[in-house]
């Protein structure tokens, strides 16, 4: 606004400097919006796999304990 109402080189270049620096904060925020979607969506992401990870240990861990046998062994046993 200023180089309209003086017409000299210095108000042209204030007030492109001031066009831009707007330009760049408009670039900032829509930039830090796309992060801060980008940063949301992989933390849920992580949170669902955290359940399906401690979900697998869980079975695995199952799997790896082996039940006690109820039948007798079979052969003679002596006692001393």
């Amino acid at each position: 606004m200023v180089a309209s109402i003086l017409n000299t080189k210095r108000a042209i270049d204030v007030s492109l400097y001031v066009v831009r620096a707007f330009i760049k904060l408009r670039e900032m925020l829509l930039m830090n919006k796309e992060f801060s979607d980008k940063l949301a969506e992989l933390e849920r992401k992580v949170g669902s796999h955290d359940e399906a990870i401690r979900s697998l240990v869980i079975a695995i861990e199952t799997l790896m304990v082996q039940p006690e046998s109820k039948h007798r062994k079979i052969g003679f046993i002596w006692d001393k």
